[in-house]
């Protein structure tokens, strides 16, 4: 199952209004995305490696170094965040009656980039150990909820209860 025209201006809206929430949580200034490297790919576009079946969505990291002898910096880090259309569409199918697409995809977009600004800023480590996992990964959606408190909805309120819970969707992403 993969995702339509719909499902991914959906999601393209999803992270631009996921990128203004998170800034001025974060109090970036308005072209600070811009520093922060990261793209959006969903299903068909990923590569074997970036295909997940336990998730929403994750990061992969990549590293690319330059290879200009006149550039005096080693390379940067890429994020790549991974979108599982088949798990988000499962999810809204099994959940048809309370979950929607629109506050969904906007938490798994603000959850992604607040990993990404955890990530570079040092706050947290792409590399962590298994079992910190679980912990940042509380701690990211708490910032979620802190981050979403301008965008609160009915609809966006069952979202977080699903995965506060951890239940009903929210087993399904971790």
């Amino acid at each position: 199952m993969l995702f339509g025209t719909k499902e991914i201006t959906c999601t393209r809206n999803a992270f631009q209004d996921a990128e203004k929430l998170t800034g001025r949580y974060f109090g970036l200034v308005s072209d600070a995305w811009k520093i922060h490297r990261y793209d959006v790919r969903t299903l068909a576009e990923l590569r074997e490696h970036e295909v997940n079946e336990s998730a929403f969505a994750h990061l992969c990291k990549y590293h690319y170094q330059v290879r200009d002898p006149r550039i005096y910096w080693n390379g940067v880090d890429f994020y790549r965040i991974c979108i599982q259309d088949n798990r988000i569409l499962d999810a809204l199918k099994r959940g048809s009656s309370f979950i929607r697409l629109v506050p969904l995809m906007l938490y798994i977009a603000t959850h992604e980039l607040i990993h990404v600004l955890r990530f570079e800023r040092g706050e947290s480590s792409f590399e962590m150990p298994v079992e910190e996992r679980k912990r940042e990964e509380e701690r990211v959606h708490h910032i979620a909820r802190q981050v979403l408190k301008p965008a609160a909805s009915s609809e966006l309120d069952l979202v977080l209860e699903c995965f506060d819970d951890d239940r009903l969707i929210g087993k399904f992403s971790n």
